[in-house]
């Protein structure tokens, strides 16, 4: 950057031209500032993971606020180091995070149990007695599911639950003192009304009516986050908030948050695509497609999530849990290679060889034989209820590096596949433009030419692609001063009005490999049950 370019950020920087996003990954959490024209100008990142305490998936409290202040601190340490300022405000603040999960809290605002992630599948009978009272799909990642399972389970913490909320939530409510929560993120505690924009009237009263729920001192109405849709105030930093986000003390209070969202919503801006006829594909450690709707799904599909754009419009998802963990398993086996015959490789040319083998003329359209299984968690779409990594080959199969990769991200978009082939296929959802995003498609034209043959659809990727739900929410955090606009057209005609892309169509060879994969992939399934029955979940 020239000297004039420097001077003119430290200048927004110091006038409050700025929004930050902070968003809770499965493997990061990530800050990013923006200026007033939406280019990231600091960025900071806390690498971390699941664990699982007592068979469930969670994080622990001390380490999200550990995460929280090192990306923040890190940030603010790239605005020092970059433009010679001291981050001391800031205009507008927005925290996202995966989203679904269970945070249940007492009146004295203590944790009940611990956080329970959206990869925890043990709320199957929740799941299907709620899908099955409301007809509408409530799947196993759902809030409401958790603590309708943990009534069911009769756990002693459900008569003293004040509050829950999800993890964006949480964090959004520790530094303003506001119950709140994003639309989009609300959707995936509890059914939204489009019409409405607040939680389903009927689907409330029909939860509190039931035997087991009567029998609690509280309704579930009064323990749910208020839903607010993209551009409402929804809080103020306070002075212990400030504290607890920046223990420096440096950052001062009185910054105007935006609605907490999750991770889906923030795709969706991140992406441009919260019109009505476009979609997503966000991919990270799970991986989501989400298609706005023009109207209600004609019948109940446990494949396919009902949740919300930030501005409350009916979208659906599927979504699988599973994504990159196991492939990136597998890359680090290939660094590790490297590295003991004494020529170790960089992250990015690494994961550039590999996944450029998979589209190599040396790769059957097939994968040759090969199969995969991806699954570290339980993968609901395909109807496995634990996770066991597993991969797998005929003995004549073509066992060399280019179908090994391909077999890798062909199995990776496999379970998404599933719920949105129901969506276009039984549903006849129509789709005007889908759009990759996540830190996979920073590899040009690999992962956006394989999903173009999973979906045979047109894939495009933006310029935007690698920026992530962090960028996202702060162009929402920035959607504050620009809330009168309609949020699409506000994303047309500010955010992305100059941002480049590139388009990737299906060709038809992939699309015939990769169906001819996809029911190698479901049929074997088998497999992965087996692999379930004779691999303890936590041996090592």
């Amino acid at each position: 950057m020239t000297v004039s370019t420097v001077e003119l950020i430290a200048e927004k920087i110091r006038g409050g031209r700025t929004s930050l996003g902070i968003e809770f990954g499965s493997t990061r959490i990530k800050a990013v500032l923006i200026d007033d024209e939406y280019h990231t100008i600091a960025a900071g990142a806390y690498e971390w993971a699941s664990h699982l305490e007592h068979g469930l998936w969670s994080y622990s409290t001390e380490e999200i606020w550990k995460g929280l202040q090192t990306a923040y601190a890190s940030m603010a340490n790239d605005v020092s180091t970059a433009y010679g300022e001291k981050l001391t405000k800031i205009g507008h603040i927005g925290f996202s995070a995966m989203m679904h999960g269970y945070m249940a809290f007492d009146a004295n605002q203590e944790l009940l149990v611990p956080f329970r992630t959206w990869q925890n599948t043990n709320t199957h009978d929740a799941h299907l007695k709620l899908s099955d009272l409301f007809q509408y799909n409530i799947p196993e990642r759902w809030s409401v599911a958790h603590l309708y399972q943990a009534v069911l389970n009769n756990e002693p913490h459900v008569a003293h639950i004040d509050y829950i909320t999800t993890l964006a939530g949480y964090v959004h409510w520790k530094l303003t003192d506001n119950k709140v929560l994003g639309i989009g993120d609300a959707s995936g505690m509890f059914p939204i009304d489009p019409e409405t924009k607040t939680y389903e009237t009927a689907f409330i009263k029909q939860f509190d009516a039931l035997p087991e729920i009567v029998e609690q001192p509280w309704n579930i109405e009064d323990l749910l986050p208020k839903p607010l849709v993209a551009g409402t105030p929804a809080g103020v930093l306070t002075e212990a908030g400030a504290l607890l986000l920046d223990p420096s003390g440096t950052l001062q209070p009185g910054i105007i948050l935006a609605p907490p969202e999750g991770d889906a919503g923030t795709g969706m801006v991140a992406t441009n695509s919260v019109r009505k006829r476009t979609g997503n594909v966000s991919a990270g450690t799970s991986i989501f497609a989400t298609v706005v709707l023009e109207h209600k799904l004609a019948r109940l599909h446990p494949q396919v999530d009902l949740v919300t754009t930030p501005s409350g419009d009916l979208a659906g998802m599927s979504h699988a849990n599973n994504f990159t963990s196991d492939l990136n398993a597998w890359v680090h086996l290939f660094s590790e290679f490297a590295k003991a015959i004494g020529n170790p490789v960089s992250p990015g040319e690494l994961y550039g060889t590999l996944f450029n083998a998979a589209i190599s003329d040396e790769a059957d359209a097939n994968c040759g034989g090969l199969i995969n299984y991806p699954f570290r968690s339980g993968e609901f779409l395909a109807g496995i209820e634990e996770g066991r990594p597993v991969f797998a080959r005929s003995p004549e199969a073509n066992m060399n590096l280019a179908n090994f990769m391909r077999a890798q991200l062909f199995s990776a978009f496999s379970p998404v596949k599933i719920g949105m082939d129901i969506m276009t296929k039984d549903e006849e959802v129509q789709i005007d433009s889908l759009i990759g995003h996540g830190g996979i498609f920073t590899t040009p034209k690999v992962a956006q030419k394989i999903l173009a043959a999973a979906f045979n659809t047109p894939i495009k990727v933006m310029a935007t692609a690698a920026e992530g739900g962090a960028w996202g929410m702060a162009v929402l955090a920035d959607y504050l001063w620009h809330a009168p606009w309609d949020l699409a057209d506000y994303l047309d005609q500010r955010v992305f009005k100059d941002s480049a892309s590139t388009t990737e169509n299906p060709d038809p060879s992939d699309v015939a490999g990769f169906e001819e994969f996809f029911s190698r992939f479901q049929n074997g399934l088998g497999i992965e049950l087996e692999a379930i029955r004779c691999i303890d979940l936590e041996s090592k």
